[in-house]
């Protein structure tokens, strides 16, 4: 497999401006005969419907919920990052870029990056315009407040509701061009395969989730935003409806998966509480600002933390990292948590949590203060956990909460597919081995809003695409596979239940792929994982009909997909034999325990390719060439 990166050449500040220029273009009365399809309606996916549908193209909006306004990217919660400079501290549109690039330590592609720092001054404004309701300061100009790995203040935000709020101005725009018939609105259907005609992709097969019918869509071209693949997991932070079996479906039509290990661990999230729990609840990096995060001095001190006194107190990573303090990057702060409580000094009735502890912001502003900065999230916390923030530290530990990894995009946001789009969360362009907090909304808003609109133009304007609808054998080929899939699941009629074996997949992933990794945990993840598979197609029980609302189905056939990518995320893992941000390899650490990375072997993208059904995939590489940036050790001290 050719990996092409397309990235233009010349100078880092100019490229995507004379990218932009040099590109074809489609005439305004040509937009009218192309049909696109675009798959989620997220951030990314819905930005992407309105935009290409305000150019003039016919577009088909999928989602797999019942309305647009239940995608994942309303669950963020702390902010969207932009380099305005409005608080005067010496941002910049470089600063934005270079904090981003080492942040996700030096893994990600640098003129994907560039582009998205200067697409983000651009959002801000956008966002405004469609009435996203930011903070602001006395005198009327957007508040700004910090996030990990920044000294800067650069992060817009609207309380801990920053993506609800922001995907309601999606949805308006979304909205209007449904309203003027532009956009064609699916609602309650689930991408399962990609349809390829003539090496191009040409459309989706889908199942109705309430009917359970399948069914086809037919255009000429196809856009995935269907966010990350985190809940290979089980617990995460995702909703329960996220899932990887459209970009997966896409791996085996040709579009190349990369870098599938790189998963990031949130360090603020609500401990886990039972054995019966099926999903975590974040708390925002936000929270970050104002709330001290320490542990005991001493192992095993149960004591109450108002009986800690101040001289018996670890702040671990105000004393270790005192440039950054609590406000290191996300995959740091969650390794240290997960030093201090292998140390024995973790709090609560497991010793896996650490305090995150607002008494000192309390006294110093005022509980009104922090109740309109945070309101709703020590709410949120109240309810979980029954205990009130305001009075008593929170209990936090590290968790599974995004995926830097994704399907492999070019700098037109084009797969190794001709014709399949990437964008947003389900990409794997622009953060690297890490991504820095406030960075998702940006990049989702960047590839839907700017930069797709110009780069499908580009190929739309340059191909001789064939007239293909529905009746074409390739899409009879697709649901007749589908169908078969399908009916083998309801047919095993085993022993154990969709979600017991999630949960055994979930207990792998984290033990062997998780904060840590080890070559000879990661053989025998790969080990436990393919009897998982052999074991769910011969045990698993899914129950009801699926010619109808079948839940355990829907997830029966996703866990069927996580069994195979769960392995590929385990390979990459065991391939790339360094650290870097989020993927901790024990054999490459420095001293001081930070992730040491390879430099010279793995300065790269990895791309796996699939090779057809029971064969091991092959891993194609993309050299990261940088210019504009010298490849350092990371410090945040």
């Amino acid at each position: 497999m050719q990996l092409n990166s397309n990235v233009p050449s010349g100078p880092l500040e100019g490229k995507w401006d004379r990218y932009k220029f040099d590109l074809k273009r489609v005439n305004p009365a040509n937009k009218r005969k192309f049909e696109i399809i675009v798959v989620g309606t997220g951030l990314a996916g819905g930005s992407a419907a309105a935009t290409l549908a305000d150019l003039g193209y016919k577009v088909k909006n999928f989602c797999i919920q019942d309305s647009p306004r239940r995608a994942h990217s309303i669950a963020a919660q702390g902010g969207i990052n932009a380099a305005k400079n409005y608080p005067g501290d010496g941002d910049s549109v470089y600063n934005l870029f270079y904090d981003t690039i080492k942040g996700g330590d030096y893994r990600a592609r640098e003129a994907n990056v560039y582009r998205l720092a200067q697409n983000a001054n651009n959002i801000i404004d956008q966002c405004v315009a469609t009435g996203v309701p930011f903070a602001r300061e006395y005198g009327g100009l957007l508040a700004n407040r910090s996030f990990g790995g920044s000294q800067v203040q650069r992060t817009f935000y609207a309380r801990g509701q920053t993506g609800q709020q922001l995907l309601l101005g999606v949805y308006g725009q979304l909205s209007r061009q449904i309203g003027l018939g532009g956009v064609q609105m699916y609602p309650r259907k689930d991408i399962l395969d990609i349809v390829v005609v003539d090496g191009c992709a040409r459309g989706v097969v889908c199942r109705d989730l309430v009917t359970g019918e399948i069914e086809s869509h037919s255009a000429h071209a196809v856009v995935l935003a269907t966010g990350g693949y985190d809940n290979v997991y089980f617990l995460s932070t995702s909703g329960m409806h996220s899932n990887v079996s459209a970009c997966w479906a896409a791996y085996k039509k040709g579009a190349a998966f990369a870098n599938p290990c790189y998963t990031q661990i949130h360090p603020t999230c609500i401990t886990v509480h039972g054995d019966y729990q099926s999903k975590l609840t974040l708390m925002s990096e936000s929270l970050r600002n104002d709330g001290r995060i320490w542990v005991p001095i001493n192992k095993g001190d149960k004591r109450s933390p108002d009986q800690i006194p101040e001289n018996e107190r670890d702040y671990y990573l105000e004393r270790k990292y005192p440039s950054f303090g609590n406000l290191v990057p996300r995959d740091v702060a969650s390794r240290n948590a997960k030093i201090a409580c292998d140390e024995g000094r973790g709090v609560g009735n497991t010793g896996l949590a650490v305090y995150l502890d607002f008494t000192e912001a309390i006294k110093r502003d005022g509980e009104a203060v922090i109740r309109a900065k945070y309101g709703n999230l020590f709410q949120m916390y109240h309810k979980i956990q029954d205990e009130d923030p305001y009075k008593v530290p929170m209990k936090i530990y590290p968790a599974i909460h995004y995926v830097m990894g994704g399907t492999w995009v070019d700098y037109n946001l084009m797969t190794s597919r001709d014709g399949l789009f990437c964008l947003g969360g389900a990409n794997f362009s622009d953060h690297g081995a890490n991504r820095l907090g406030a960075s998702a909304l940006m990049q989702g808003l960047s590839d839907g809003y700017f930069v797709l609109p110009y780069t499908i133009g580009g190929y739309l304007a340059t191909q001789s695409l064939s007239q293909v609808n529905t009746s074409h054998q390739a899409f009879k080929d697709a649901e007749k596979q589908l169908s078969e899939k399908l009916n083998k699941l309801m047919n095993i009629k085993g022993k154990r239940t969709v979600d017991d074996i999630h949960k055994e997949l979930g207990l792998i992933m984290w033990d062997y792929c998780g904060m840590a990794r080890n070559d000879a945990g990661l053989k025998t993840a790969i080990q436990k994982i393919q009897a998982l598979r052999a074991d769910f197609w011969e045990n698993v029980d899914v129950t009801g009909s699926s010619k109808d609302f079948n839940q355990t189905l829907e997830k029966g056939y996703r866990l069927a997909d996580y069994l195979e990518f769960g392995e590929l995320l385990a390979r990459d893992a065991l391939t790339r034999q360094e650290s870097c941000g989020g993927h901790f390899r024990e054999e490459s650490q420095t001293e001081e325990n930070e992730a040491k990375r390879d430099d010279e072997n793995f300065c790269h993208v990895a791309a796996w390719e699939y090779a057809g059904e029971g064969k091991d995939p092959i891993r194609n590489t993309e050299p990261l060439v940088f210019e504009s940036v010298k490849l350092t050790q990371r410090s945040y001290k």
